[in-house]
């Protein structure tokens, strides 16, 4: 996806494109047409200048319309960073991200502990695994009501949690004060995730690192 503002939109299709080898297109956030698509993918960035709050003008651009239909007949959806923001606004996936806690903008590696392999998302990891990614982020603090906590939490819904290297997650290996350390989540059909931090930087040794890899593995995985 391509939103007035997206820069991340590059980087995800030369990971589909040039490390997977797969067929990737790019889509307009005015477009309305994702046939012949399995996975979509709203990348990283600032839609629409970060104006109101973050992904709150994106959430109304034609292609969500869409988006949200492709969700509900089983698509697999991926939304990373900003595009979790946006998939949050138009309620494809529960809670808010807020300001971070120390009212700083973060770009820094992190390590995260893979909480289920049981989503399209994380089948080619083993529970436990700590996989080193990195974020880029201002408004990357995940908030939820206890309810909606205690769903995520009881329906294995909670895909990432920020960590120490060794799997720990700690205070100090919060980045951005996300409620027990929240890094990214799923929807209750297990087809949509959120997350923060950004695999696609982390796809290629070049890069200094590849276990953003194994997150788009397990997708081929899923739609294989």
């Amino acid at each position: 996806m391509v939103f007035p503002g997206t820069w991340s939109d590059g980087d995800c299709y030369h990971v589909a494109t040039s490390v997977l080898g797969q067929d990737a297109r790019y889509v307009w956030h005015k477009d309305t047409d994702l046939s012949g698509i399995d996975c979509v993918v709203l990348p990283g960035g600032f839609s629409y200048g970060d104006y109101l709050r973050t992904g709150a003008i994106a959430r109304f651009s034609p292609v969500m319309d869409t988006v949200e239909r492709f969700a509900e007949a089983g698509g697999l959806v991926i939304g990373i960073c900003n595009g979790f923001q946006i998939l949050c606004e138009a309620g494809l996936l529960p809670g808010v991200l807020t300001r971070n806690h120390h009212v700083q903008f973060r770009c820094q590696w992190v390590d995260l502990r893979v909480e289920t392999t049981n989503t399209p998302f994380t089948s080619a990891c083993e529970r436990g695994d700590v996989l080193r990614i990195p974020i880029s982020h201002g408004e990357g603090s995940y908030y939820a009501d206890p309810d909606t906590l205690a769903k995520l939490n009881a329906g294995g819904h909670v895909a990432f949690r920020y960590c120490t290297p060794d799997g720990e997650p700690t205070t100090d290996a919060n980045p951005n004060g996300s409620l027990e350390n929240i890094a990214g989540i799923v929807n209750a059909r297990g087809n949509v995730l959120g997350m923060m931090p950004h695999p696609e930087r982390c796809c290629e040794a070049v890069l200094g690192g590849t276990d953003g890899r194994r997150i788009f593995e397990s997708v081929l995985r899923a739609m294989a």
